[in-house]
């Protein structure tokens, strides 16, 4: 599923305008973006918790040419999955 039937999806189930729907996930995707860009956690119960981690300079390989490289230090996002996501997913 990507975005656009995501808000198809949304549209179905609550009988809202494409329009507003789709305003409504781009703001709340806006919203995760910058908080975890500031350094912040965002959870939201049940489903995950958005946050950035820092990663430490690591020596890495080239795939192709068995070249070694340094991988630079940086802050990658990273999402875990909530308890009832995992359940659902599980179950389901």
């Amino acid at each position: 599923m990507n975005k656009g039937e995501l808000v198809g999806a949304i549209c179905d189930r609550r009988g809202v305008t494409r329009a507003v729907a789709e305003s409504i996930i781009s703001e709340a995707i806006d919203v995760i973006v910058q908080q975890v860009a500031q350094g912040n956690r965002v959870t939201l119960v049940g489903f995950g918790t958005f946050e950035s981690v820092h990663a430490k300079e690591r020596v890495g390989r080239n795939p192709r040419t068995g070249e070694t490289l340094t991988i630079p230090e940086r802050t990658k996002p990273i999402f875990r999955a909530g308890k009832l996501f995992k359940e659902a997913v599980n179950d389901g």
